[in-house]
Parts: structure tokens; sequence; C-alpha cells
């Protein structure tokens, strides 16, 4: 049941290597288990979350894991004990992608780090610089206003509020950690956005801001679009999901907590010319909201690897191991797939998501599914259910009614 290490279908030996500790890792971890019935190893900063305890995942806690020579290390000495092996090397955080793609060069002939060159996906990451690929693409983005910090204060919106407020560096701005941050700023004046500058400033923080006229709407008109583009940069696969419901904390806000899969050709098709125009290779993830308005679906950023709420894809039946495992080990052409199961991915309790997803006929769609057992949280997995993992979960579980009363209120 616990195997170290698998069979591509044509034969040939790997082992995964994941990095990151969260949910991200863990819903890649278990589509691995799934379909090749093997542990991955997962190297993490903290000694917390669901890969703790886990059956399916052999976790070490190492606080210099996003340290580059740290790094670099761990990837060398795990590749040298499976020399015999194909190592597939998957970053779940932004900052061990970025270190993944980085190290390509370095790394042991026996790994497989199937991600973008590192110039492309800074440019990617890098908020102001992504909004001009789709410019030149014809992808839609809110409207948006670039502030660098030596433009002062003086400066006049060309939209009026309410206003979202971002950095255009994740990376760099989640270096600089200060009591009131928040991974995005809503804000109603002016006056306000000018406040929330200068505390980011004040951080030292010091790439651009990005400044938009916020588009209404509550968590149902968010989607996340995930796709799988081979080493030729051809996509192959792109899962639309449609968030029902949101996680609402500082740092928190914006993850997913509730999303139905859903298949919309058109849009997908934009964003399939987008990534091929870039020779796009590897998980791409895009979070996206629908405009009523003008009735346009615009995009915020993308991920340049598969999202926090992966397992909704491979809940849908596109598991996000075999794509890797296919493209890379069995050089296998695979046709272009456009996801369109029918299937309900959550990270709450069903009482949370039936509290706070409020319009009924999405409730309506959500009993359904779960009636008939086309749904998951991927965090509960039947045979990883170890006596100290599922406290651990109990307690994840419980904390998320607290969390939403106290950030969204009683419903």
């Amino acid at each position: 049941m616990y195997k170290e290490w698998g069979l591509s279908p044509g034969g040939k030996p790997f082992v995964p290597l994941l990095f990151a500790g969260d949910i991200n890792v863990y819903s890649v971890a278990r589509a691995f288990h799934e379909a090749y019935g093997i542990r991955s190893k997962v190297y993490g900063k903290y000694l917390t979350g669901p890969c703790v305890n886990s059956k399916i995942i052999d976790y070490t806690a190492d606080p210099k894991a996003d340290d580059p020579a740290a790094f670099l290390r761990l990837v060398q000495a795990f590749a040298d004990r499976h020399s015999d092996k194909t190592v597939l090397l998957i970053g779940c955080g932004d900052s061990y992608v970025e270190l993944a793609s980085l190290h390509k060069g370095a790394f042991p002939a026996n790994v497989i780090s199937p991600y973008i060159d590192v110039e492309l996906m800074h440019r990617l990451t890098h908020k102001e610089q992504f909004y001009a690929f789709c410019e030149r693409s014809g992808v839609d983005y809110p409207d948006t206003f670039v502030h660098k910090k030596e433009m002062g204060m003086t400066f006049e919106l060309p939209f009026d509020g309410p206003f979202i407020v971002k950095p255009s560096s994740g990376i760099e701005y989640w270096a600089h950690p200060f009591d009131t941050q928040k991974k995005v700023y809503k804000v109603d004046t002016p006056a306000q956005v000018r406040s929330v500058l200068s505390e980011v400033y004040g951080s030292g923080y010091g790439d651009s801001m990005i400044i938009q006229n916020f588009i209404p709407g509550d968590d149902t008109y968010m989607r996340v679009l995930t796709s799988y583009s081979d080493r030729s940069g051809k996509v192959v696969m792109m899962c639309l999901g449609h968030v029902l419901l949101e996680e609402h904390t500082p740092h928190g806000i914006g993850n997913h907590a509730v999303i139905l899969t859903e298949c919309d050709r058109d849009l997908t098709e934009r964003y399939r010319i987008l990534l091929e125009d870039l020779h796009y290779v590897g998980y791409s993830n895009f979070d996206i909201k629908y405009d009523r308005r003008d009735g346009r679906f615009k995009v915020f950023e993308i991920n340049t690897r598969q999202g926090r709420s992966n397992y909704y894809v491979t809940g849908s039946g596109a598991n996000v191991a075999c794509y890797l495992v296919d493209d890379y080990l069995d050089h296998a052409s695979a046709p272009f797939h456009c996801v369109d199961a029918d299937s309900l991915w959550m990270v709450v309790p069903r009482k949370v998501a039936f509290d706070y997803v409020r319009q009924p006929e999405y409730r309506v769609r959500m009993r359904q599914l779960i009636r008939v057992g086309r749904w998951v949280n991927p965090l509960y997995y039947s045979v990883d259910n170890g006596l100290r993992k599922r406290i651990a979960l109990a307690k994840n579980q419980l904390g998320h009614f607290i969390k939403f009363k106290k950030y969204l209120g009683k419903q």
C-alpha cells in the first residue's frame, strides 16, 4: 500500500520529491498515491500541516528548506540516494517553484524539474509584467494603475473606488512582514489607498504596487483555472472551477474553500492561446473573476504551479500526478482535454459550506453532488487515517467554524 517508488505506464521507475507542507503538497501526494500506490518524500519548513503524521508522505521538517543552498543540498542528497530512479521534483509553493527553476542546470541528471526558465517565471509572477502579456494575448484583466515607490503620494487614480491594492511581487512582499500585512487590501477611498502604500513601502518592500478597480460580486463570481502544458509547450489539460466560497482571514483571503467543476470552452481557449504563445510548460493556475458590469471574465494573476486547491482537478478525474509522469517519464503525447466532469471540492465542513454559500441554486447543486458521491474533501483520505492525523484534522475543520463566524459573521 505504501511503496517508496512507482512505475510509469511505460515501466520506468520514479520517485516524487515534493516541497512545502500545506494542503497543496498533500493534494499532490494524494494524487501520486491514488495513481501509483506510492509515498511521496516531502520537505517543508515546519512540523505542522496535513503532511505531518501522514501514511502517504515521508515528511521531514527543515527550517531552511527554502534557503537556496539548503534546497540544493536536499535535492542532490535525495537524488543520490535514488540514483537508479528518476526523481520528479515538484514545488508546491512559490519560493520552492522558483528554486526548482533557478537550479535546473545544477541538479543531478536523474532529476526532472518540470518548470519554465526562471526569467520567464519572474516576468509572469510579477503582476505588472503579467498584465502586459495579457494585453498582447487579448486576455481581460481589471482596470489597473501601477504605482511605483518613487512616484510618491501625489498621483491621481484614473478610476473610482472601491479599490484593490496588492503587491506586484508576492515573494518580495512576504519577505518584509509587518503587523497589519494582508494578502490583498480592499479600500474605498484614494486616501485609504495612500495609507496602505505608505505602510507597505515602510516595511522595506520596494517593488511596484498594483491598484485596481474592485470588481463587484461575492465569492461565487470567482473562477479558478488549472492547466497543464507538456514539454513541447502544448496545453493538454484545462480544468475550470467555479468558486462558491473563499476564506476571509487576513493571510488566507482568496484561498478557495468550496469549488464546483464546470466547463467554459470559450473562456479556456483564450488562456490556452496565452500559454502556447509563451511556450509555457508545466502546471499553471489562474485566478479569474466575472465582471457583471460588462460581462467579461478578468484575470488577477497566474501561479506558475498547480494551485493550493489542485485536488479539485484530480477529484474531477484529471489526476495531476499522471500528467507529469506520462509526459516526462514516457514522453507520451496527449490530446487536449477540457475537463467537464460534474464534481464538488471543499476543504471546510459541510455545515460551514452550506451556512456561507448563500445562493439557493448552488446549495441545491451541492446537495445533489453530495448525495451521489461526486464530492471530496482532499484532507480526508480513507487509507491515511492514523489517530494523530484524525485529531489534527478534526481541530483544523472545527477551526473553520470560528474563522468564518469571525470574518463573515453568523449566517
